[in-house]
């Protein structure tokens, strides 16, 4: 009997795709670049420069001196529990000015010592990666300004897991790193494939792009083939790690006539691409039929900015709940799959698709789980780390990764484990008010959840962009599979509720906050999202008459310039001070400044 081949992802072959890269445009480039980084040094005010770091240490050495002077001032009983337990006052991490926090924060030993290990394999794994192909990577840092901020997923990691301790904390190092190993291998092959940078023909021929609305377990049936979201990595993901990355791309666009008022998502894609920030690379680009008409206008200013892509459009019918329009969707997809193996030469697989779509559904099993151990009065995994997992592993990775699942399964055992023991997400001073997310959150305060809870003991148990579809595809029937691949397509993130009909927002918002036993609703109002505003009258008057505490908090999306990052707390601070009669869990995380942080 033959060995069973194990599963390796990505495709080695994509790695062992040859490049061909242009040098002489690559001198150019790096001339250009060192041009503007002289410029730079010879407008810089040395003196003040010179100033502000003697500040930076004055301030430094303040903070010290009154850290320890409030250490000393506890008594031992209290010195002991920071020591063991970790601080409480997390404000103290943060200064104006400064673009990541002081220092890390402390958690105790054994917990600053785990966080210290996964800070240090989340570092091994960036360097393994990226030295695979390390030319083609680092002349994207030189070509893209997006680029340079992936310089910043430590700090990014650190916000993401702040004043988290115990299970919680593991769990969302463990499904961190998931996420930023996707990001790294994609950006290196990104970075291969570029025509701008590594423009390896070989790689090109077998990849396909899509835009980040579109799901991606299309490419599940293509083993052979890389896909990757055009979209995802330079602008959608980048934008939460670093609050300023998406400006100047929106200034770009704004500045040839798109109105303030569009959505920053495809003002920031359309900006990038009117300047030439985005990679020109694959075989061919999959759009779909977007949530709105702002992701639309992306899709058309990408063709224009490289008409040598072909462009194969999904247009699923935004009637989802009628079943009459499924098989349309399926036709389209199958419509899709011949475009593919046309543009490529690979041809699709069943066997592939299947094996992809059984893991899919354990993982969407493992899941559910976390949602019924969330629901419970002992919720277990809190935090943006579990909420970004969640939307990337729905639609990004959909089962295709092999190690994602033993991930999962890791996650599920330790979150079962510390259920069992009685353990709880955040200390129980910090679990009093069930919430739940509703509407798009902001990509430049990702960490916005973590703040509710440290500040205020809100814990947000679920967020609307979490609860998409979960039912089981179909592994056997090939007709049937194809049926519910367009009910997943047609279930993508935000298309899920703000289409098809209000009752699909409305509705849904009451059923959710019954099932998970949440009073507080924190209702995020992006200030460009027309669809969103269209019902915030009803959701307001409806949530009032059922007894439900709404916390209107407006954004911008991408663009901090819009709200900033204090208005968003403020709204938060004003309403438990004045409303719900709150005092905050941590009286230093209340006023503190962070605007140009990450």
């Amino acid at each position: 009997m033959a060995k069973k081949q194990k599963a390796v992802y990505p495709n080695p072959r994509f790695w062992k795709a040859k490049d061909n890269i242009d040098w002489k445009k690559q001198g150019k480039n790096l001339a250009e670049v060192g041009a503007i980084a002289f410029e730079l040094i010879k407008e810089t005010d040395w003196q003040k420069f010179g100033q502000d770091r003697m500040n930076d240490c004055k301030a430094d050495w303040e903070r010290v001196k009154d850290e320890y002077q409030a250490f000393m001032a506890l008594d031992n009983k209290e010195k002991w529990d920071r020591v063991v337990n970790g601080e409480r006052s997390l404000g103290r991490l943060y200064r104006k000015g400064a673009m990541a926090t002081v220092r890390r924060e402390w958690r105790g030993v054994k917990d600053t010592a785990y966080d210290f290990y996964e800070w240090a394999r989340l570092w091994g794994m960036l360097l393994m990666t990226f030295s695979r192909d390390l030319i083609p990577a680092m002349n994207s840092a030189l070509w893209y300004r997006w680029m340079i901020s992936y310089f910043c997923c430590h700090g990014f990691m650190d916000k993401n897991i702040l004043g988290l301790r115990g299970s919680n904390l593991r769990m969302s190092h463990e499904l961190t790193y998931q996420i930023f190993r996707y990001v790294a291998e994609n950006l290196v092959l990104l970075s291969k494939a570029d025509r701008k940078n590594g423009n390896s023909n070989d790689l090109n021929r077998m990849m396909v792009t899509f835009d980040e609305m579109t799901m991606g377990q299309i490419m599940a049936g293509f083993p052979d083939l890389c896909g990757i979201p055009h979209q995802l990595l330079p602008m959608f993901l980048v934008s939460e790690i670093d609050q300023l990355v998406c400006i100047p791309y929106i200034d770009a666009v704004e500045s040839y006539g798109l109105p303030a008022d569009t959505c920053p998502v495809p003002s920031s894609e359309c900006g990038a691409l009117v300047i030439d920030a985005l990679p020109d690379m694959g075989s061919g680009f999959i759009s779909s039929s977007m949530p709105c008409d702002g992701s639309t206008m992306a899709s058309s200013y990408f063709s224009r900015r490289f008409p040598h892509i072909p462009v194969f459009h999904l247009c699923f019918p935004v009637r989802y709940l009628d079943e009459e329009t499924v098989q349309m969707g399926a036709e389209d997809i199958k419509a899709c799959i011949k475009w593919i193996e046309e543009r490529t030469g690979a041809k699709w697989s069943w066997d592939a698709y299947f094996t992809c779509m059984k893991r899919f559904n354990q993982e969407t099993d493992l899941e559910l789980n976390k949602w019924e151990i969330n629901k419970s009065a002992r919720p277990q995994l809190i935090g943006p780390s579990y909420e970004l997992f969640r939307k990337w592993n729905y639609e990004m990775d959909g089962g295709i990764d092999p190690r994602v699942l033993p991930s999962m399964q890791k996650v599920d055992k330790m979150l079962m484990k510390a259920y069992e023991n009685g353990e709880t997400a955040w200390p129980e001073r910090k679990m009093k008010y069930r919430a739940l997310v509703w509407s798009c959150p902001a990509h430049y305060y990702a960490n916005f959840s973590n703040w509710l809870a440290n500040c205020w003991g809100i814990d947000v148990l679920v967020e609307m962009e979490s609860l998409n579809f979960t039912k089981h595809l179909e592994t056997e029937d090939k007709e049937e599979a194809m049926r519910d691949l367009a009910r997943l397509y047609e279930r993508m993130v935000m298309r899920r509720h703000t289409n098809g009909g209000y009752q699909n927002v409305v509705d849904e918002c009451w059923a959710q906050c019954e099932a998970w036993n949440a009073k507080l609703v924190i209702m995020y109002q992006n200030v460009a999202c027309k669809n969103m505003a269209t019902v915030q009258g009803i959701l307001d008057e409806q949530g009032r008459a059922r007894g439900y505490d709404l916390i209107w908090i407006e954004h911008d999306l991408m663009d901090p310039r819009t709200v900033s990052r204090r208005s968003m707390r403020d709204k938060v601070n004003e309403y438990m001070r004045t409303v719900m009669k709150a005092e905050p869990v941590d009286p230093s995380l209340v006023e503190f400044e962070d605007e140009v942080c990450m």
